[in-house]
Order: structure tokens, then C-alpha cells, then sequence
């Protein structure tokens, strides 16, 4: 009789004990195509036990899942939906952790002539000027956002564009063969751009404008809305992406020779 009590109790407690172990995290397509979550989530559970699953999405999507609870924490990178996420009470905190930059990519000829712009809304204004090809996530993610704020600072409304912009409402990397196989002008992570492996006729053709910072984010999912999300595996995975192990595995990752993320999580006050 003890031995059955035994086998019940084991078999009601191991389902809980994984649970808490396991971390759902929503993070996005940039992040997972740079390939840093490779080296990321391996270290993560030899270093704390955590069995951290990510749901790749884009930022828009991933913030939506952390409103509906399904995900525990999200990484994700757009500021103004970030706070908008915070302020509405579906999440507890932002967190930044690391950073890289957006860049403009297009055919090598560059038609446009957007490689000689001096800041990215030129070079988006070269783009609509000649009515080049461009190719847009249009899927909500932080780099449409991005995209978007860039047109919307030029004053141009991609709803008035004509057959040259195509909205394809897909990730990071087909976004990119789209652009390949069109020859089009498309905004990129740099990391994303540097571990793409079709580039065809594309060229990185501008860099460096400060407008094209791109840093990512840390948010844990507010339990207060969810109380089944996993708290405390959420701070420890927390603790752990601001860490100095998280900070020498990212800012020693690199794609062909170059670094494309900076570690910049500052300790919690």
C-alpha cells in the first residue's frame, strides 16, 4: 500500500517539479534568426536547470501572447510597445539586456542611390523618390515598426505607396529571400543580415544613424494577471540574461568576424 502511495505521489509531483523548471519565452524572429539563442538557451540550462522555450514570433505577436498569458516572459524590441505593455499592467517590469542596429540593405547597384543619404529618412525618401522595390515585414514585429517610424518620419504613409512596396507579413528571414529574389531595398537587424545566408545581389547600404539603435528587451509576464505563469523561473531567467556569463556569451558571439550584439543590462536598483 505505502509503495502505491509512493508511485501516486512521484507521478503528481514530477509534472509540477518540470513545470517550474520550464520558462516559456516569447521571443523574436531577429533574435532567433541571428543564431545567439543557440548559444544562449544551452548555457542557460546547464547554468540554472531551466528548460527555457521559446515561441518565435514577432515583437507585436509575442507582446500578445504575454497579454493572453501563454508565454511567462517575452524579449522583444519596441520601446513605445514596450511601455504600452508595462503601463497597461501586462507586464511587471522592461529589462534591457543587449543591443544592435537596423540596416538598410538593397541590390549592390543601389538605383536608388540611397547609399549616399546621410541619414535613413533620406535614404527611405530615395527609395520612394526612384519608386524602387522594397520589401516590408509588414507584420508588426519591432522591425516593421521600426520601418514604419521611419517613413512616418519623412511623412511618408506606406498606405499611399504604390506596387513598388510589398508587404509581406512574414519574419525576418523570408522577408530577406523575398528582397533577394525581388532585388528590393529592405530593412534588417544587422545580425540577422550577417547570418543570412542567400544574399544575392543585396549590400548593406547604410548604417549608423542613431534612429537605427536597436535594443532588446527583457519583460517577465505580470503574475498578478496570470498566476499561472512561472515567477520565479521568469527572475531567474532574468537574473541570468543580465549577468556577466550572459554579457561574455554575448558580446563574445559573432557572425563571420564581427560582434553584432552589446550587452547592456544594468543591475536591477
Amino acid at each position: 500500500m505505502m509503495r502505491v502511495l509512493l508511485s501516486i505521489v512521484l507521478i503528481l509531483v514530477a509534472p509540477m517539479v518540470a513545470a517550474q523548471d520550464r520558462v516559456r519565452m516569447a521571443v523574436t524572429t531577429s533574435f532567433q534568426n541571428s543564431g545567439l539563442a543557440d548559444v544562449l538557451v544551452p548555457h542557460i540550462a546547464k547554468d540554472t536547470g531551466l528548460d527555457v522555450q521559446l515561441l518565435v514570433v514577432g515583437t507585436g505577436q509575442a507582446l500578445r501572447l504575454g497579454q493572453a498569458g501563454d508565454v511567462d516572459a517575452v524579449l522583444v524590441h519596441a520601446r513605445a510597445a514596450e511601455d504600452a505593455f508595462v503601463a497597461a499592467g501586462y507586464g511587471t517590469h522592461r529589462r534591457e539586456v543587449m543591443y544592435n542596429d537596423f540596416v538598410l540593405i538593397g541590390p549592390s547597384d543601389d538605383p536608388a542611390k540611397s547609399g549616399e543619404a546621410q541619414t535613413a529618412v533620406e535614404a527611405f525618401t530615395a527609395v520612394a523618390g526612384a519608386g524602387a522595390r522594397f520589401v516590408s515585414r509588414g507584420d508588426d514585429s519591432g522591425t516593421h515598426q521600426k520601418e514604419r517610424g521611419i517613413w512616418q518620419a519623412g511623412d511618408f504613409d506606406p498606405l499611399d505607396f504604390d506596387s513598388w512596396y510589398l508587404s509581406v507579413g512574414a519574419g525576418m528571414g523570408a522577408a530577406l529571400n523575398t528582397a533577394v529574389g525581388l532585388g528590393a531595398y529592405i530593412l534588417s537587424d544587422r545580425a540577422s543580415w550577417l547570418n543570412f545566408g542567400n544574399k544575392g545581389d543585396l549590400s548593406l547600404l547604410l548604417a549608423g544613424d542613431p534612429i537605427l539603435f536597436n535594443q532588446y528587451t527583457f519583460i517577465p509576464v505580470n503574475p498578478a494577471l496570470h498566476d499561472h505563469v512561472n515567477a520565479t523561473g521568469t527572475a531567474e531567467l532574468e537574473a541570468w540574461l543580465t549577468s556577466s556569463r550572459a554579457a561574455e556569451l554575448i558580446d563574445g558571439f559573432q557572425i563571420g568576424g564581427e560582434a553584432p550584439f552589446t550587452f547592456n543590462a544594468a543591475p536591477r536598483p
